[in-house]
């Protein structure tokens, strides 16, 4: 008989069926044994008199099981119908004590105990859902930027240089020669511009960044775009904003998002004013971007804030600075809920700018310089998050509840 999933069992009324996945929770009374079995689509309950509950009562949980039974309504069971009469298989007993439970609303364990036990701790339905909402997500991401003639791309992750031009990347030995794991895959997709136009990547990336707290990994998913023929930062403005909108569509059973048709947004000089803080601030720190976010709630009913401008100084060597005051750059980060989670902006495009932004020694960037010499338009692009999109969404304090086997200062395992 073939196996049906939980959420098909209510078409089946009074039908033998045939479900299988894992022992969730079990209960033992006198008359009666109720056992709650788990899938990838949600909960069955079984219940098993005397004549049928002995396969049941030696079962532990998270055991795998199949069960052949008769759909049964009843509305006090996960959606409205439960298996009688069971006949038990056990695929896969489990004869070890569990590091934490799973049967409860929310998990109990520690963080850190559940990073330990990930195999186990993912299993959980709160873990699930973040998962779940990544994947929906990165899957709108993809959708969304085809619709806008994006061709999707993938770039390597082991490159020659640093992709910032600064310490925090992973150095490794490729075959015997210096390599380091890609911070990004900025200038891969820049160089696509000049082939497709309009691209993108989902993949991961490497930062190695000695933070040790609740917003940062080490290697995290990061959804990146890129789009020639722009007029400045402000048309990858217009494009992240109607992407964001799909990706808050596509979750919304997950978490409602409104996503405004205009996101507000305020030029670094005046955010410095909102937050109250020195004209020569040089970046925004944490509290500034909490403080921003509160003020973009109060003043425009908005979970997201752009702001633009940066100090060029803050600012990688391929942005393109502001035309009318070149201190300025025409960059921007974007805010959710008082975090940053997009940084993205307007890139240099002319050979020449190139060779005065990095001065010195060109040898390492010659293949990417290349792409200039032989003309590219003007482009910008963005990066979101995933990772972070996803804990700010679902409300998670920290990314690693939100990331299935999180790579940071500490953990390298499993």
């Amino acid at each position: 008989m073939q196996r049906i999933l939980s959420t098909e069992l209510t078409g089946h009324l009074g039908e033998t069926v045939t479900v299988a996945g894992w022992v969730h929770r079990r209960r033992l009374l006198k008359s009666v044994a109720f056992l709650i079995v788990r899938d990838a689509a949600g909960f069955t309950q079984v219940v098993a008199g005397d004549d049928t509950r002995g396969p049941i009562e030696t079962l532990a949980e998270e055991s795998v099981v199949e069960i052949t039974a008769t759909v049964t309504a009843n509305p006090a069971a996960p959606a409205g119908v439960e298996l009688t009469r069971p006949a038990v298989r056990v695929l896969s007993a489990v004869t070890v004590p569990l590091p934490l439970e799973l049967h409860r609303p929310a998990l109990t364990a520690t963080l850190p105990t559940q990073l330990d036990h990930a195999a186990l701790a993912l299993r959980h339905p709160t873990r699930v859902t973040a998962l779940r909402v990544a994947a929906t997500v990165t899957a709108a991401f993809r959708e969304a930027l085809r619709e806008q003639r994006f061709v999707e791309i993938h770039t390597p992750k082991i490159v020659a240089s640093a992709t910032e031009s600064g310490a925090d990347v992973f150095r490794l030995d490729y075959f015997g020669r210096p390599g380091y794991l890609a911070q990004s895959p900025q200038f891969y997709k820049q160089l696509m511009v000049g082939v497709f136009e309009r691209v993108y990547e989902v993949g991961p990336v490497f930062r190695a960044e000695p933070h040790d707290t609740g917003r940062h990994l080490a290697q995290y998913t990061s959804l990146d775009a890129e789009l020639g023929f722009v007029a400045d930062h402000r048309d990858v403005m217009a494009v992240l904003t109607r992407t964001l909108t799909a990706m808050a569509a596509a979750v919304a059973e997950y978490a409602p998002l409104d996503v405004p048709a205009e996101i507000p947004a305020v030029h670094f000089r005046e955010a410095l004013r909102i937050v109250g803080a020195p004209d020569d601030e040089p970046d925004l720190a944490p509290a500034h971007e909490r403080a921003l976010g509160e003020w973009a709630r109060r003043e425009h009913g908005s979970e997201f804030l752009y702001v633009t401008g940066y100090p060029m100084a803050k600012r990688p060597f391929y942005t393109h600075p502001d035309p009318a005051d070149p201190r300025w750059s025409n960059g921007f980060d974007l805010l959710f809920r008082g975090v940053e989670l997009v940084t993205g902006g307007q890139r240099l495009h002319h050979y020449d700018d190139y060779v005065r932004a990095l001065g010195g020694d060109l040898a390492p960037y010659a293949g990417y310089l290349d792409g200039f010499r032989y003309g590219m338009p003007p482009h910008g692009g963005f990066a979101i998050g995933l990772e972070r999109f996803v804990s700010r969404l679902l409300g998670v304090a920290n990314v690693r509840a939100v990331t299935a086997f999180p790579r940071d200062l500490h953990r390298l395992t499993p």
